[in-house]
């Protein structure tokens, strides 16, 4: 998932219930699927920072040393920039990007 080129809003925006519903005919299981796409995303972003920010750990007990890196503030500031998982998710779905299954069928 590259994160730099999503044309997701960072802001809220309104969609319209139809375009939502459309691929599942209803808007209920639409929201669902949504949902735990987001909950996918929301964790591979979140492993990622994870990752990037361990590069930047330092195991060290004393408080004394406190210091000001750069670098790591400016990877924290990339990823608060990020449109929220729920943002991306609808993206994906209203570009046609998340494969569903109903298995009802």
């Amino acid at each position: 998932m590259d994160l730099k080129k999503t044309s997701a809003p960072v802001n809220t925006i309104t969609y319209n219930k139809n375009v939502i519903e459309e691929p599942t005919g209803n808007v209920y299981e639409a929201i669902t699927i949504m949902a735990k796409r987001a909950n996918q995303i929301n964790t591979e972003i979140k492993k990622e920072l994870l990752d990037k920010l361990d590069e930047f750990a330092t195991y060290n007990d004393s408080l004394e040393e406190v210091f000001e890196n750069k670098e790591q503030i400016e990877v924290s500031k990339f990823y608060e920039k990020l449109p929220k998982p729920h943002s991306l998710a609808v993206q994906e779905w209203l570009d046609g990007k998340i494969y569903y299954k109903d298995t009802n069928k």
